[in-house]
């Protein structure tokens, strides 16, 4: 039975979990969305962890477009992608693959046309991009067949803080995916207090966060926080005998720092700007990643 626990994760994930691995970069290549240089480390783990089966009910907190979700509706999983940033841009590919449910008019991209799909310049020059103007083609032919995905995914706009459109014990599990970093430490407690509500008893809370060996800090290009063990424990409210790797903080971080796989499969994001996690796509990580289980106790 699954218990709760404190886990850096390790990079070696990446060779033992490979399906997932490879599941986690299909689904991100296939909709077009660059991962953060860690988020195949997390999404591995967290979808590990949940171990999902058809017509569970999960909250993936802080989902904004990411492949978590997708991912779960894959699996048949119902979700409820919960996120206080409002979605405006759901692209057409996405509503061609997926049920998604719960959006409104200003959360919807515009109707396609040719144009749309095409670079953004003049047809005299498209030569220069040829393999942007075969990617975008491809997209505006692509026709998935919506029956084989069996999860639907609903879109929830709403502070963590207080989902209060959801019932007490109403989800079989919430999963996050590197994002409730980005709350202050107290609205943090707040947060994973409101998570706790609405899971079922004996479903689980599984959370990846940014690690801290020391101390507490705060990492300003991906705008969020870094915790040790003991402000994990703390924030959590886990039990002293729950389990954790944190003494081998130093191996695995330096396991981290010498990952090939990652270093050089950097979303183009990271080469286009000084002002993120991997400025300029230079390889020099500051924090790695750790996760969190919670169960919620039957009694």
């Amino acid at each position: 039975m699954l218990k709760d626990r404190i886990e850096i994760i390790s990079s070696r994930l990446l060779d033992t979990e490979r399906q997932l691995v490879e599941e986690m970069r299909r689904v991100g290549e296939e909709l077009g969305l660059g991962l953060g240089w860690h988020y195949l480390l997390d999404l591995t783990w967290a979808a590990e962890q949940l171990n999902p089966t058809d017509g569970m009910r999960v909250i993936d907190a802080g989902a904004g477009l990411g492949v978590m979700q997708w991912w779960l509706a894959e699996q048949g999983v119902d979700v409820i992608s919960a996120d206080r940033q409002r979605r405006r841009y759901f692209p057409m590919h996405f509503r061609q693959r997926y049920w998604i449910q719960g959006w409104r008019k200003e959360d919807l991209a515009p109707e396609p046309n040719l144009y749309d799909f095409l670079p953004s310049l003049s047809p005299r020059r498209w030569h220069l991009y040829p393999q942007k103007l075969i990617t975008s083609l491809r997209q505006l032919r692509y026709k998935p067949e919506m029956a084989s995905v069996r999860g639907t995914v609903f879109i929830y706009n709403q502070d963590l803080k207080s989902m209060r459109d959801i019932p007490d014990e109403s989800v079989d599990a919430v999963v996050s995916i590197s994002a409730l970093e980005h709350n202050q430490p107290d609205d943090l407690r707040t947060v994973v207090k409101e998570l706790m509500r609405v899971i079922k008893p004996g479903g689980k809370l599984i959370a990846t966060l940014g690690a801290a060996k020391e101390q507490d800090w705060f990492h300003e290009p991906s705008k969020g926080w870094c915790y040790t063990e003991a402000t994990l424990r703390d924030i959590f409210d886990l039990p002293a005998d729950c389990p954790s790797n944190y003494d081998q903080y130093d191996e695995l971080f330096e396991a981290l720092c010498n990952c090939s796989e990652l270093r050089d499969n950097l979303a183009d994001f990271y080469f286009k700007s000084g002002n993120n996690g991997m400025p300029w796509g230079i390889w020099d990580p500051k924090y790695q990643p750790v996760g969190v289980v919670m169960v919620k106790s039957r009694e």
